[in-house]
C-alpha cells in the first residue's frame, strides 16, 4: 500500500511513482518539462521537473515551491539579486512574480505548486537549510507511542489566498500512529530518515535528499530515530 508518493530518491535509485507529462494550467512556463505525479483539490500538484535554457516570466501563473537535486537554477525577479540554486536548496516562487529563469546545462528539481486567484504574496523566497528556528508545537500524547518530540520551525512562506505554507521544520526522534494527514504535504528530507508506516503494515523508507508528497487524508505513521530535519510545503484542503 503506498503511503507516500516518492518524488525523488537521492541515491538516483528509480522510483516507483507514476508521472505523466503535463502543463499545470495553460500559462504554465515549465509546460513542456512537467511531470506531474499527483493532483487533487484546491489544484494543487507535485512532481518533477528537467529543464535547460532560458524563460522570461512577466507573471508567474501559479504559487511553485521548488527544491534543486541536479544541476544549478538561477532565478531572478525583476529588480533584484539573482538567486543561484544548487542541490539540496529550494525556493517558493510568489503568484505574479515577475522573474527570469536560467540553466545553463541540465537541471533537476522536485516541485509543489498551487494555483491561487487571488496571491497575497510575491517574489522569490529561499528555503534555508540553516534556518531560524523556534520552537513549534508537538503532538498530541494520544497518537504518539513513545516520548513526546522536541519540534522547531521557520515558516518562510504563506499565501493566505491558497492556504499555501513553506518552510524549514526538523524534530527529534519520535515514533506516532497509523492516522490520517491532516494535510497536502510536500517534503525534502534535509537530515536523518524516516519510516512511514501503511495501515496494512508495510513501511516505505526515506532518507536524507529524498522527496515526497503525502496527500490531505491518506492514513500514514511516522518512525524516526534520529534528528530529522526536511523543507515543507503544506496546504490545508477544505471539506
Amino acid at each position: 500500500m503506498t503511503v507516500a508518493l516518492v518524488l525523488h530518491r537521492a541515491d538516483g535509485a528509480p522510483v516507483s511513482t507514476s508521472f505523466r507529462e503535463a502543463a499545470f494550467g495553460n500559462d504554465d512556463p515549465f509546460a513542456r518539462h512537467r511531470e506531474i505525479a499527483w493532483e487533487g483539490p484546491q489544484a494543487m500538484v507535485a512532481g518533477r521537473i528537467s529543464f535547460i535554457g532560458e524563460l522570461e516570466v512577466a507573471s508567474f501563473p501559479h504559487i511553485e515551491t521548488i527544491v534543486v537535486v541536479e544541476g544549478e537554477l538561477t532565478l531572478t525577479a525583476a529588480g533584484a539579486v539573482p538567486l543561484v540554486l544548487g542541490p539540496q536548496t529550494g525556493a517558493v516562487i510568489g503568484c505574479g512574480t515577475a522573474l527570469h529563469i536560467h540553466a545553463a546545462s541540465r537541471v533537476r528539481f522536485s516541485f509543489c505548486a498551487a494555483a491561487c486567484d487571488t496571491p497575497t504574496k510575491r517574489g522569490i523566497t529561499p528555503l534555508r537549510a540553516d534556518a531560524d528556528f523556534k520552537p513549534s508545537r508537538s503532538l498530541p500524547p494520544e497518537v504518539l507511542m513513545g516520548p513526546a518530540p522536541e519540534c522547531r520551525s521557520h515558516n518562510v512562506f504563506t499565501d493566505d489566498g491558497a492556504e499555501y505554507s513553506a518552510g524549514t521544520w526538523d524534530s527529534t526522534p519520535y515514533h506516532r500512529i497509523v492516522r490520517p494527514h491532516r494535510q497536502n504535504e510536500f517534503m525534502h528530507l534535509l537530515a536523518g530518515s524516516v519510516r512511514f508506516a501503511a495501515p496494512d503494515g508495510s513501511v516505505l523508507s526515506a532518507g536524507t535528499g529524498d522527496a515526497l508528497f503525502v496527500p490531505q487524508g491518506a492514513a500514514v505513521g511516522w518512525e524516526s530515530s534520529d534528528r530529522v530535519a526536511k523543507f515543507y510545503v503544506v496546504q490545508a484542503v477544505k471539506a
